[in-house]
């Protein structure tokens, strides 16, 4: 079985690196591709504690953008590590720059949390396991629902980053670029956006995840044939209390694995000439 969508304690996971692998391993999974939001942090620790089970690690990431306004978040699959880090850092320091400003908004509602200390890529659960901490709410799902979902009273817009400057900034920096759980989207406009993101380079579709009904991933999979675009999928595990969800509950054939793999050579085959910062110049 295979997992192409998870989070450890380096973004806004529950479990170490080394904790998810642990679970993946037990949980029957032989491929695990580790997609925090952001930040490549959790590869390494992965990669070696991976080895006694022999489970394989594919690096990954989940990079947030927007399209028309909305949150839309893309994965990227084998990215050049050395290549992707300077553009990184400077979504990681967005990332605490908003999540300190999100922080002072509730201060200034009259629910003062105390600073998290930050993972690498700081996000909205940080703080909403600050306000259940702070006795301000009883779950982090009512801090969610009361304060932080989007447009909600504490709620930071994202910088602007467009997604299509995303897909060509992984496509720049030798990743597999996919549109993680589109059926999330709320920009609406689904065939529009996807066209765009295709035409900028995207390369698959994340079909399977547990948000996303049979009705769903039956039109994502016709759009996938459409496009000549790989389906992904994964539980998008954040830990043993986060959403109801659990690892390997999609039951995921390795034949995913292989058609990213697949994409990932063809990628490679067409030594792209794009300099690494081309994104910038563009967007």
């Amino acid at each position: 079985m295979i997992e192409l969508h998870c989070h450890t304690t380096c973004s806004d996971g529950q479990l170490t690196p080394t904790a998810l692998v642990r679970g993946a391993a037990t949980a029957g999974i032989r491929v695990l591709a580790i997609t925090d939001h952001d930040t490549m942090a959790g590869w390494a620790e992965a990669r070696e504690a991976a080895q006694p089970y022999g489970l394989e690690i594919i690096p990954g990431i989940e990079l947030s953008t927007t399209s028309g306004g909305h949150p839309l978040h893309l994965l990227g699959f084998f990215p050049q590590e050395e290549k992707l880090r300077g553009p990184l850092q400077e979504r990681q320091d967005q990332r605490r720059y908003r999540a300190a400003a999100m922080v002072e908004r509730l201060a200034q509602l009259g629910f003062p949390v105390q600073l998290p200390q930050f993972a690498q890529a700081p996000g909205r659960p940080h703080i909403a396991q600050a306000l259940v901490k702070a006795g301000h709410v009883r779950s982090v799902r009512e801090a969610f629902d009361r304060f932080l979902r989007d447009n909600g009273p504490a709620y930071i817009p994202y910088a602007p980053f467009s997604a299509v400057a995303g897909v060509r900034l992984l496509r720049s920096c030798g990743a597999v670029p996919v549109w993680a759980h589109p059926g999330l989207f709320r920009g609406g406009g689904l065939v529009k956006t996807l066209a765009g993101l295709v035409e900028a380079g995207l390369l698959g579709l994340e079909v399977y995840h547990p948000e996303q009904e049979l009705g769903l991933r039956s039109t994502l999979l016709r759009f996938c044939e459409h496009y000549g675009l790989i389906a992904t999928g994964g539980s998008d595990y954040h830990g043993p209390n986060a959403r109801g969800y659990h690892l390997n509950m999609m039951h995921l054939d390795l034949s995913l694995h292989q058609d990213l793999l697949a994409s990932h050579k063809s990628l490679q085959a067409e030594r792209s000439s794009l300099d690494p910062d081309s994104w910038k110049q563009r967007f």
